[in-house]
């Protein structure tokens, strides 16, 4: 190759090509995340298509922590369709708890036995390992706000908890949670990372600190 073909090779500015490693290495950490890191809420990305709106810092904090205090120690909890409580649990280090998550979306695999595949159209399709009335206390978020979304998780709610429920939904779903689970609502208002269009709201079947 001659000078002058060497020249006319395009070449990256050095502002660019940090950027650019800056980027791989930012899709590589998504790709696999380590450590501590792959419990961040928000390291897997909201999947619109499957109603997926991740709480706040501040509500998926309040909430691991009332899981965390309804369990019990050396508790069982159940996270369905909820995975921002489920990492915020893990990312508070929590070790003497059990911790499962019920999820749909084939991502959240990637934390190995404590995910459960869930659907909730087949609401017991469980594995073997999850017996009934296992849990010390199931959290849940029913990704639709529709009578029959609610009324299928709720058949999965009752087969897994020994008696305590918490369960996150809108509040136009009210009625029907009282009806379906023997639940109530709750003062404190869980936020997102997204200002969502309806209104949502906890709903418990204990004495709960929500309130």
């Amino acid at each position: 190759m001659t000078d002058s073909e060497d020249d006319d090779t395009p070449q990256l500015s050095s502002h660019t090509l940090a950027a650019l490693q800056e980027f791989y290495a930012e899709q590589k950490q998504h790709a696999d995340p380590g450590g501590d890191d792959k419990y961040n809420i928000g390291i897997i990305e909201e999947n619109w298509q499957l109603s997926q709106f991740w709480y706040s810092q501040e509500t998926a904090l309040r909430l691991a922590q009332e899981v965390i205090a309804a369990a019990g120690e050396g508790g069982r909890i159940a996270c369905v369709s909820a995975p921002s409580v489920y990492q915020k649990l893990r990312e508070l280090h929590r070790e003497d708890f059990s911790i499962y998550i019920f999820e749909y979306d084939k991502r959240f695999a990637m934390y190995g036995e404590e995910f459960i595949f869930y659907d909730y159209n087949n609401p017991l399709d469980l594995p073997e390992k999850i017996a009934a009335h296992s849990f010390d206390i199931v959290i849940a978020d029913p990704p639709y706000l529709s009578e029959e979304c609610l009324r299928k998780t709720s058949e999965t709610i009752k087969y897994l908890t020994k008696g305590k429920i918490l369960l996150c939904t809108g509040a136009v779903m009210e009625e029907q949670a009282a009806q379906l689970l023997d639940v109530r609502m709750c003062k404190f208002i869980p936020e997102h990372t997204r200002n969502l269009a309806n209104e949502f709201r906890c709903y418990v079947n204990y004495d709960s600190g929500l309130d």
